[in-house]
């Protein structure tokens, strides 16, 4: 009995055990959570049944099977593949991909797998952008392929319900010879850069220094006719002061000759003075070192003038003797 009750015992335990591990899975098999980002596809007995936004859904045991699609933005980065570009030169390129489910039931039934499709349509697309470039354009414009590589492969994403957002080339690596003879060619133009700058400065240097001479030279010869404008009218001004002065002078000795012939008008002259004057005039005249001797008109007026002298000088004698025996002393001659 006892051996009996324990084997009831275990299989009451297993059976429990059968059906508590049954109820888990049908409740694991009804019940669903969908994440966040994502949605689920339900398929009832491999037909598609609807889409199950975010949340808890309950399915139909052993019937709904639930697939669930991302539809975020992700990043797919292919890895680096051959190309060759219009000038047959061989490059590694590697490029990542945005993009972002629009249509979940598209994604799912139009094509096997939608992001190895992208990656081949990517590997594709990178070979026959890069064909139509040369290498200068694949190593300088970045843009224009990703552009380029975008509308190529727009037009086939959208039927698998994928949307491309952008396209980034990662890297491109050309062969070892194409980037020695690129450095080499880099460093040659640095060579050609830095001696047409060392010319340029040159150049520039004795444009300046010529320049600087011109400036020089027109400063001073300014400096120069500046300075012989202020000479020549300093000069100008020296004669017009000499030349004011000696009018002035004239002017005043007009005016003293004038006022002593005025004075001498206005004077009495005595005729002993004028007969005196006279004869001073004509020895003058007589002593001078001309050829000719002009004799004056009124010669005979200076005769007259003579003997007048005379006999004033006679006066003279006989007042000055008759003074000395009167008081004893010379009398002093009168003009």
């Amino acid at each position: 009995m006892i051996i009996g009750s324990a084997a009831m015992s275990i299989g009451v335990a297993v059976v429990g055990f059968f059906i508590f591990a049954f109820i888990v899975v049908f409740l694991k098999s009804c019940l669903k959570v969908v994440q966040q980002g994502c949605v689920g596809v339900v398929k009832r007995f491999g037909e598609f049944r609807t889409i199950y936004q975010p949340g808890l859904h309950v399915l139909m045991p052993l019937a709904d099977r639930m697939d669930k699609v991302d539809v975020r933005e992700f990043p797919r980065t292919g890895d680096q593949q051959a190309v060759i570009t219009k000038d047959n030169v061989s490059l590694w390129v590697s490029a990542t991909i945005f993009c972002q489910v629009t249509d979940v039931k598209l994604a799912l039934f139009e094509v096997n797998d939608f992001g190895l499709a992208i990656d081949q349509m990517a590997r594709t697309a990178l070979r026959a952008v890069f064909g139509e470039l040369t290498l200068d354009q694949s190593l300088s414009e970045r843009e224009t392929i990703n552009s380029k590589m975008q509308d190529h492969m727009a037009e086939a994403t959208l039927k698998w319900g994928v949307r491309l957002n952008r396209i980034e080339i990662l890297d491109i690596t050309p062969p070892t010879n194409v980037l020695q003879a690129m450095s080499e060619q880099k460093e040659a133009e640095q060579h050609k850069r830095a001696a047409i700058l060392k010319s340029e400065g040159e150049q520039q240097s004795a444009i300046n220094s010529a320049q600087g001479r011109k400036q020089a030279a027109v400063l001073e010869a300014e400096g120069q006719k500046q300075a012989s404008i202020l000479g020549a009218e300093a000069q100008k001004q020296v004669l017009e002061l000499r030349a004011d002065g000696e009018k002035r002078a004239a002017q005043l000795r007009g005016e003293g000759e004038a006022a002593a012939l005025e004075a001498i008008d206005e004077a009495l002259i005595k005729p002993n003075t004028l007969a005196i004057m006279q004869l001073r005039a004509l020895q003058a005249v007589a002593t001078s070192p001309n050829a000719k001797v002009v004799v004056p008109y009124e010669a005979a007026g200076l005769v007259g003038a003579a003997q007048v002298l005379v006999g004033a000088m006679k006066d003279a004698g006989s007042s000055a003797d008759t003074d000395v025996a009167g008081n004893g002393r010379a009398p002093q001659p009168t003009v």
